[in-house]
Order: C-alpha cells, then sequence, then structure tokens
C-alpha cells in the first residue's frame, strides 16, 4: 500500500465479492468515523480518488461518491483544482473503538418506578391568517367536496407491512417475559435503542449511542421534552425556519418558548439573521427543509454549528423524511458533525405509520438526565409490546425492506406529478423533486393570481397548499407556490388532481 494508504485512518472494507453498495456504504462510514475520532484531523488533505482506489482495491467511481457525499455533509470540503481537504465543521467527541459513536459509561438509573398534529403540516395544520381570512380557499372549505387532497407530509397508509407487522407481533408474544411487560426504562428498551442506533448510524451516518438515545411518541414528543428542558433552563425563545413548519413553533409554545422566524435562502439559515435573533436554539430540517426541499450546503451546517457552540446553544435537527431520497444516496444527518449541540429526532411516522407513534431522539450528554426525567414524568415510557415488536422489525430486516418499498411507490407517484404538471400546467417551475413526500410548484401567473387560482381549484374538488402558508415571506410577483404533497395518492389521483385544476382554472 502506498503512502497515502498508509496513513492514521486503515479503512476497513468488505470483501472484494461483497457488492459495491455495501462496500462504498462502508468506506464512507469508515472516513466519517476518521474525521470524527479526530485521526484525520482538520485540513487534512486527502488522497486523489485515483491515489485511494488504488490503494483499497475499489473503483474510483466508489472513491468519487464518498467523497462528494461526505463534502455534502461537512466533513469534507473541496477546492476547484487543489483537491479533498478535511473540514471544520465537524468535532471529534470520542475515542476510537466504538463504531457507533461515543464510548459511554453505564448509567445507574433504577426502573422508572412514560390524523392528529406531528412536526408537520397536515391538512389544514399550517393555515396561515391569511387563508383563514379567506375563508379557507387553500382547502376547499365551504366549497365543494374535496376530491383530490395534495396535503404535504403524508404517506401512503396502504403501505403499512401488516403481515410483516404481524408476524414480528407473534415472534415478541412468544418470547416477552412476564417481568418484561413492567414499567420500562423510560429511555426505551435496550433492544430497540441498540437496534436503533445500529440502524441510524448506517442509514443516516449519525453518531448514535443507546445510551443517549430515549425512544419518544415521534418527533411532536421529542420537540415538547427538548421545550421543557430548554425552558427551564431559562430560554424563552426557539428559531424555527421560514418558511418552515408552523407546528414546531406550536410545540414550543406548548412549552412556555416563543418562536423566532430565522430566513433562509437555497442553501439555507442566513447566518446574520440568526446571529441577531437573540435565541439560543433553534430547529432546523437540513437534509430536506421541511417545505422548500433543500438541501442545506456544507457551508450553512457548518455556520449553523459555529453559532451554537458561539451561543452555547443547542439545534434539534427534525429528520422527518431522510431515508427518501431518490437521485444519489440521502445525505446524512447534521447531528454527526457535533452530537454535543445537535439534538437528533425522527420517527416511523412516513416509513411506517404516523398512527404507531414511535420516534427517537439522540440527546447531548449535558441534557440527557434531564430530557429522560421529562420523559418518566410525562408518560413513564412508551408501550412495551410496540417497542419490542419495531426492534424485531429492525433486527429483521423488515424496516430496510420496507423503506425499499415506499422509495419505489413514492419515486414513481413523484415521476407522475411531473409529468401531470408538464402536460397539464405548462411552464410550473417545480422544485424540491430529488427527495421527500412533497414537492414545491410555482405556477405561472397567466393562469390567474393566487387568490382565484386557489379559489378555483377549491371548487373543482381539489385541496392545494399556498407555500405562503408555511412562512411570512409573501412574493409579489403573481405567481402561485404550492407546496403539493403526493406520497399518499394513486397514480391515477394525482394526474386526476392536477387536470382537475388545470380546466378550472382555464375557465373565463
Amino acid at each position: 500500500m502506498s503512502s497515502h494508504g498508509q496513513a492514521a485512518w486503515e479503512l476497513l472494507l468488505p470483501a472484494a465479492g461483497a457488492p459495491a453498495r455495501r462496500r462504498g456504504r462502508a468506506l464512507q462510514e469508515a472516513l466519517r468515523e476518521a474525521v470524527r475520532s479526530g485521526r484525520l484531523t482538520a485540513g487534512t488533505r486527502l488522497p486523489s480518488t485515483r491515489a485511494l482506489a488504488a490503494d483499497l482495491g475499489v473503483s474510483r467511481g466508489l472513491v468519487t461518491e464518498a467523497y462528494e457525499q461526505l463534502t455534502a455533509e461537512g466533513y469534507l470540503r473541496s477546492d476547484r483544482g487543489a483537491g479533498t481537504w478535511v473540514g471544520d465543521a465537524a468535532r471529534a467527541t470520542y475515542a476510537h473503538g466504538d463504531a457507533r459513536g461515543p464510548v459511554a459509561s453505564p448509567r445507574a438509573r433504577g426502573d422508572a418506578h412514560g390524523p392528529a398534529a406531528g412536526a408537520h403540516a397536515r391538512a389544514g395544520a399550517g393555515q396561515s391568517a391569511g387563508a383563514r381570512a379567506r375563508g379557507g380557499a387553500g382547502q376547499g372549505a365551504g366549497r365543494s367536496e374535496v376530491r383530490v387532497d395534495f396535503h404535504p407530509g403524508t404517506p401512503d397508509l396502504s403501505l403499512f407491512p401488516r403481515a410483516a407487522w404481524s408476524a414480528a407481533q407473534r415472534a415478541v408474544l412468544a418470547r416477552l417475559t412476564h417481568p418484561a411487560l413492567g414499567y420500562p426504562d423510560p429511555r426505551g428498551l435496550p433492544e430497540l435503542r441498540e437496534a436503533l442506533a445500529g440502524m441510524l448510524t448506517r442509514r443516516r451516518g449519525v453518531v448514535a449511542d443507546p445510551e443517549r438515545l430515549v425512544v419518544c411518541s415521534g418527533v411532536a414528543q421529542a420537540s415538547t421534552l427538548l421545550g421543557f428542558v430548554l425552558r427551564a433552563r431559562g430560554l424563552d425563545a426557539v428559531g424555527i425556519e421560514d418558511p418552515g413548519s408552523p407546528e414546531h413553533g406550536r410545540l414550543f409554545a406548548s412549552t412556555g418558548l416563543g418562536t423566532v422566524w430565522l430566513p433562509l435562502d437555497e442553501e439555507g439559515l442566513l447566518p446574520e439573521p440568526l446571529a441577531a435573533s437573540g435565541v439560543r436554539a433553534a430547529v432546523v430540517t437540513p437534509s430536506h427543509q421541511f417545505p422548500s426541499g433543500i438541501s442545506w450546503s456544507a457551508e450553512r451546517r457548518a455556520a449553523l454549528l459555529d453559532w451554537a457552540r458561539a451561543v452555547d446553544g443547542y439545534v434539534l435537527e427534525d429528520d422527518y423524511d431522510g431515508d427518501f431520497r431518490y437521485d444519489r444516496a440521502p445525505v446524512g444527518a447534521l447531528q454527526g458533525l457535533d452530537p454535543e449541540r445537535v439534538v437528533y429526532a425522527g420517527s416511523v411516522s412516513k416509513s411506517l405509520a404516523p398512527g404507531l407513534r414511535l420516534g427517537w431522539m439522540l440527546v447531548p450528554e449535558d441534557l440527557l438526565d434531564e430530557v429522560v426525567e421529562r420523559k418518566r414524568t410525562m408518560d413513564l415510557g412508551n408501550p412495551v409490546l410496540d417497542q419490542a415488536v419495531l426492534a424485531e422489525f429492525v433486527t429483521r430486516g423488515g424496516y430496510d425492506r420496507q423503506l425499499r418499498r415506499c422509495q419505489r411507490a413514492y419515486r414513481e407517484r413523484r415521476d407522475v406529478l411531473l409529468a401531470a404538471l408538464a402536460e397539464h400546467l405548462p411552464g410550473t417551475r417545480v422544485s424540491g423533486i430529488a427527495a421527500g413526500l412533497h414537492v414545491i410548484a410555482r405556477v405561472p401567473g397567466r393562469y390567474g393570481p393566487p387568490e382565484r387560482f386557489l379559489a378555483r381549484a377549491a371548487e373543482a374538488g381539489v385541496a392545494l397548499r399556498p407555500l405562503e402558508e408555511y412562512g411570512t415571506a409573501r412574493p409579489g410577483d403573481g405567481d402561485v407556490r404550492l407546496v403539493i404533497g403526493y406520497a399518499h395518492l394513486s397514480p391515477s389521483a394525482v394526474t386526476s388532481g392536477i387536470r382537475l385544476v388545470a380546466e378550472a382554472v382555464g375557465r373565463d
């Protein structure tokens, strides 16, 4: 092996006969771990893709993809013509040796002897004051029966894996001991925390120590748990993205925290307004921003973490649909860059069903005891049987299979939506199509001013949500900006809905 390959970052890859996808994922994980552990320090120049590929005996394309992925996540930086370097966004937070994350000392905790509104706008949940004043034009309320509802944030519940879930339930009930049905650890069942830690490390690139993972009732409860803890520490407000999910503000308001809208552009939160806001906590969706659909740039990720360190604050990363990306591997979670400043939250609401009310949060060491105690007093922990079934489902590979099934279905529906918009509303510009369960459609003003457009659509029985319901900005160019959810609709319903809109807005 060359001098490059003999560096302190020995990369352990699967055997040469392993699938390329598995080898590529292993290379990315090894590079992340080397940066986090400090074996690859900020400013270290990496070997060229050609040299590293030769040293490792893999294709150059596999190395190129790994470099691009970690550059997008903020671990590396690339200077055109000057090579690839280790960035300075990541913090080395643990000793090398634990592939999942920090080596945590066991905690002596005694036995804890813990559509509804979720973390994102549902049908009508994000309705702005302006929309209410219009009598709900975007919702079709009081106009006609809703025939097609393009509300964002809802998966296709018919895809729920009933047979596989039932099999997991039977397996769990057959082996679960009587004592296991007692009050659970408020953090969650150990076997579920272990399963989730492994899955999140592999799929989302987080630093996932099971000791710092708390099972909760979705991102909604994760937000309120964090809100109560921050309020008790003296914080009085939290920043939310503009545009963003109004539900974030409502959840934190329930804990006594005010909210400050923080503007963003096509790269992420703008650093100057964030610094001037006075807040010391912010909730963000950097992997697939809701609702704009952008993936934050590496520079904005680094700037956010620099801000959190400077103000001794925290970031709540709502990874609401991070697994659903269609053009490349999902961008890794922000939490991996600094697990002591980022609270990472996710759930099975998009991948399985929101009605399961199962989610998780990875908590910085400094906040862990307070979060766990708040969880204990709130509900004494999540139901044991549900946790055990999810652990079985994840461990046996059912969760990965479910994600692949959903990705195929949602990609098809996205493509149908894009084709329908191009055919029936030509000139419409669409963004945010690479990931998630919705797109942003900018319909030209020639189809009518926004008020008329939304009213005509509602009269035709099509429920649409204007982008303005998710923030404070009100562009005055006359175009109609829509947040169109498609995952829960059949391909035929998607096409029918767009055709009905086109016919309605085309009337004289």
